[in-house]
C-alpha cells in the first residue's frame, strides 16, 4: 500500500474513532492542505482552534487554506489571529502581506512585509514581494532596492528581473530597463510580456521602430494579443 495513503487512512481512523488530539488535528489539516483539499483542511483547523485557540501555526495554516481558495478577508483574519498569538514569527506577517496584495491594498501589504523583514532579514521572497508592493505604490527607487536584494540569492530570476525593469521604467531609466528586459528574454525566450514591454520601450522611449517591431511581433507570436494594436499601427511594411 502507498505510504501516503496508509498515513491518510491511519489519520482518518484516529479522527473518527475517538476524540483526536490537537497534534492529530494539525497533522490532518496540514496533510489536507498539502493535498490541495483546502475546505477539508479548514474543517480540521477549525476543530483544532476550538480546542486550542492559542495554536499560532494552526491559525497561519488555516489562513493559507483560505488564501488558496481566494477568500482574502478570511485569510487575513486567520493570519491576524496567528500574529496575536505569536508576533515573533515572520510567516503570518508575510502571508497576510500576500493577501493584502491580492486586494491591491499596497500600503497594508508594505507594513506587513516590513514587519516580516524585521523578523527575518534572510528571506528573499520578502524582498521580492515588498518590491511588488512598492511598485504598486509607485515608490520605484525603493522597489529597485528590494528587487536587487531578491536577486542576490539568484541573479537569474526572470520574474524578478521583469518587475525590476518596470521599476526602472517608472524611475525614468529606459536604457537600463531595456538592458534588464534583454536579460529577461535571454533567460526566458517565451516571456511574451517581456518582449511586449521591450518593444514598446524601444519605440516610445528611443524611437527605434525596427527593434521595437521585432520585439512586438515576437510578443504577438507568443500569444500576447495586446501587441497586435502596436504591430498594426507601426509595423506594417
Amino acid at each position: 500500500m502507498n505510504n501516503n495513503l496508509f498515513k491518510s487512512l491511519a489519520l482518518l481512523f484516529l479522527l473518527v474513532s475517538c476524540q483526536p488530539s490537537v497534534e492529530e488535528l494539525f497533522e490532518a489539516g496540514v496533510t489536507a492542505l498539502e493535498g490541495q483539499k483546502y475546505e477539508e483542511s479548514i474543517s480540521y483547523f477549525d476543530r483544532l482552534v476550538g480546542l486550542d485557540s492559542a495554536h499560532a501555526a494552526a491559525w497561519n495554516a488555516r489562513g493559507v487554506a483560505f488564501f488558496e481558495l481566494g477568500q482574502w478577508d478570511e485569510a487575513i483574519d486567520s493570519f491576524s489571529k496567528s500574529i496575536e498569538v505569536d508576533s515573533l514569527n515572520y510567516k503570518p506577517f508575510f502571508n497576510r502581506g500576500n493577501a493584502w496584495m491580492e486586494k491591491e491594498a499596497f500600503k497594508e501589504a508594505l507594513i506587513d512585509y516590513n514587519r516580516a523583514n524585521g523578523l527575518d532579514i534572510n528571506q528573499s521572497d520578502i524582498y521580492y514581494n515588498r518590491g511588488l508592493a512598492l511598485l504598486g505604490l509607485e515608490m520605484y527607487e525603493d522597489a529597485l532596492i528590494d528587487f536587487n536584494m531578491a536577486l542576490q540569492a539568484n541573479p537569474e530570476q526572470p520574474t524578478v528581473l521583469f518587475n525590476k525593469a518596470k521599476a526602472q521604467l517608472g524611475n525614468n531609466d529606459p536604457l537600463t530597463a531595456i538592458a534588464t528586459l534583454n536579460e529577461v528574454v535571454r533567460l526566458d525566450q517565451r516571456n511574451a510580456s517581456a518582449y511586449y514591454l521591450l518593444g514598446v520601450t524601444e519605440m516610445s522611449a528611443l524611437g527605434n521602430e525596427e527593434k521595437g517591431c521585432t520585439q512586438l511581433k515576437m510578443a504577438l507570436s507568443l500569444g500576447y494579443t495586446q501587441a497586435k494594436e502596436w504591430v498594426d499601427e507601426f509595423c506594417q511594411e
